[in-house]
């Protein structure tokens, strides 16, 4: 193995070590506060009976109105197939590292303006336990207006063997930059990572074993972790979201081969599957427009269209770094939410379609309700808050029973993690609903907005 410490910053010291006094006594502060606030939630939603509407989502009377019939049912199709999901995630194994020889493996990590960061990304990659001979690294500077061609040349110099480094002359779009790895890559598996993100020693292996047990399988996703989490609050939030939003939900879809977005932080393809559509995906339009944020989901999507399953390896695992801001934060949803709208749109087109042999039915009710719960929510979300002005103790009952509804949810947090980091996923439940709320209807309103806001 080709040894590298610096990479690796969360296996030299503990998170705490990096963190400032202030954050850690935020964080003390917090884990003290959130179980009591969530005691209270707990008491008063039971006195002013904040479950009720769950309790008796069976009964007749929850039916009594079109309204309150719609909202019932949806809300009783959404739990049984959330319940469906648990079965899944509980069942859910990462694919072994099958024994003999590896096969040749292109790494790609496009970068701009990533600066010193990017020089950790191939760093990890080089160090890692993947046989030299069987790895090649393809970086690609899309342009920088900083020093990220420093520290990329410099990386290449130290492994002159490993690394070939590609620099544009001005930008031109990360799926560009990953298009030139994909045509230039020899291996027979390509690994795409993010340049703010750092793999562990055996994540390159551990990302292609699903692919090397089962020849169906075109497309891997990682398990993204926050590499930056002690640094803020907003970065606690979303290091828990991410397990309930990324491990959870990919894990479930793993298990019927549809994993409907395989991330830029860290994802692997088998070249088979990639060579007959690179130029499709390259010269994607979305409204006349060049598609230019989500390549992720769109190469997903591709890759699923012709016939291949997409799977989860949550032993493949890379912390990548996240917003620290709001403004950030915001960028980001807002980039996601608008390659959503347009990629749920090209899926809808093959999903009902015999596009492979077996396993079609569960990806077609997860998109269905997936697609649903967008405008119901957003309907409901206003109802509600109407009552909030005609009848206080309603939003009482709400916000009572987010926290303890939150808190059966953090379940699934941890039964994975088993930290009290848990808490800022309670946080994060409130703080998505008065700042974040706003975002998903506006991606949907600017679908056509290809910018790519963070970069």
């Amino acid at each position: 193995m080709r040894t590298i410490t610096s990479a690796f910053p969360w296996t030299q010291v503990k998170w705490r070590a990096k963190e400032t006094p202030r954050i850690q006594t935020l964080d003390l502060t917090l884990k003290i506060l959130v179980p009591i606030f969530l005691s209270a939630c707990l008491v008063i939603a039971l006195k002013v009976g904040s479950l009720n509407g769950y309790l008796h989502l069976l009964n007749s009377q929850s039916y009594a109105s079109p309204v309150m019939a719609l909202g019932s049912a949806f809300a009783v199709v959404y739990l049984a197939f959330q319940l469906v999901r648990t079965v899944l995630w509980l069942r859910y194994k990462s694919y072994p590292v099958p024994p003999g020889p590896l096969p040749r493996v292109s790494v790609i990590i496009p970068a701009y303006n990533e600066g010193a960061m990017v020089e950790k990304a191939i760093h990890a990659v080089a160090a890692s336990d993947y046989p030299a001979d069987r790895l090649e690294i393809i970086c690609i500077d899309d342009g920088s207006k900083d020093d990220t061609w420093f520290y990329i040349d410099r990386a290449r110099k130290r492994y002159p063997k490993l690394i070939k480094a590609i620099r544009f002359p001005k930008n031109r779009g990360k799926k560009e930059g990953l298009y030139a790895g994909f045509t230039r890559g020899k291996g027979e598996f390509f690994v795409t990572i993010d340049s703010d993100s750092v793999v562990s020693p055996d994540t390159v292996k551990q990302a292609i074993a699903p692919m090397l047990n089962d020849p169906q399988i075109g497309a891997v996703a990682g398990n993204v972790k926050v590499y930056n989490r002690v640094r803020s609050l907003m970065a606690r939030m979303l290091a828990v979201r991410f397990v309930l939003a990324f491990d959870f939900l990919r894990a479930s879809q793993s298990m019927y081969g549809c994993v409907t977005c395989t991330p830029g932080a860290l994802s692997a393809y088998r070249a088979a599957a990639l060579k007959p559509i690179l130029k499709q995906w390259r010269l994607q339009t979305f409204m006349g427009q060049p598609a230019n944020i989500g390549e992720d989901r769109a190469l997903t999507n591709y890759v699923l269209r012709q016939g291949y399953y997409t799977s989860y390896q949550r032993n493949a695992i890379v912390h990548t770094k996240v917003p620290e801001t709001y403004r950030g934060l915001c960028r980001m949803y807002l980039r996601w939410d608008r390659s959503n709208f347009r990629e749920n749109w090209v899926q809808l087109k093959f999903i009902f379609t015999r596009y492979r042999a077996k396993h079609r039915l569960l990806p077609i009710i997860d998109f269905f309700i997936t697609q649903i719960e967008f405008p119901l929510t957003y309907f409901f979300i206003g109802l509600m808050v109407g009552s909030f002005f005609l009848a206080p103790i309603a939003a009482l009952k709400f916000f009572t029973g987010l926290g303890v509804v939150t808190l059966v949810y953090m379940y699934y947090y941890f039964h994975h993690e088993r930290d009290m980091e848990f808490v800022y996923g309670i946080i994060y439940s409130y703080f998505a609903f008065f700042f974040l709320y706003w975002i998903q209807p506006y991606a949907f309103i600017t679908v056509r907005n290809d910018r790519w806001l963070t970069r």
